[in-house]
């Protein structure tokens, strides 16, 4: 009986170490951090710009056509990886996705200081914190042309 206790009791602890690592691996996949601060940290260590997304994650529809035909693209976070360390300041309205307090007055705080006015709003920095250029809103586009004007900030 203790050696079908000890097995049940094994394989409930490989199963929740798979599903956080799966988590972990997602998060570290797409590489978006939630603090700014720390992003120029980073930034300035790799020699990289901020891009920053203010992003209503689970209610604004822009916000989620730029994450499926920009962001999570191989083209994307192949530029990003390369060239951006990302942060991403989310404002979720469900119950199942709030955030945080801490987290909450963080972003709203950012969004007041930087006068964020509508969802999705992109600003990129360079890695001292001068603000180079920000869009709003998503006029629909394919990838390898907000890579193009992502770039162009870039130079």
């Amino acid at each position: 009986m203790n050696k079908i206790k000890f097995l049940i009791f094994s394989l409930v602890v490989i199963f929740l170490a798979s599903c956080n690592n799966d988590k972990a691996e997602t998060e570290s996949e797409h590489g978006w951090i939630t603090n700014l601060e720390d992003g120029f940290k980073i930034a300035k260590e790799n020699s990289k710009h901020v891009f920053v997304l203010f992003t209503g994650s689970d209610w604004c529809p822009p916000c989620k056509k730029l994450h499926h035909d920009i962001l999570e693209t191989e083209e994307f976070e192949k530029f990003a990886k390369d060239n951006l360390v990302l942060v991403m300041l989310d404002f979720p309205r469900k119950k199942q996705n709030q955030l945080s307090p801490e987290q909450k007055k963080y972003n709203q705080n950012l969004s007041r200081k930087y006068h964020v006015r509508g969802f999705p709003t992109v600003v990129i920095f360079d890695a001292k914190g001068k603000e180079l250029n920000r869009w709003v809103g998503y006029p629909p586009s394919d990838v390898q042309t907000m890579i193009g004007k992502y770039s162009e900030v870039l130079k």
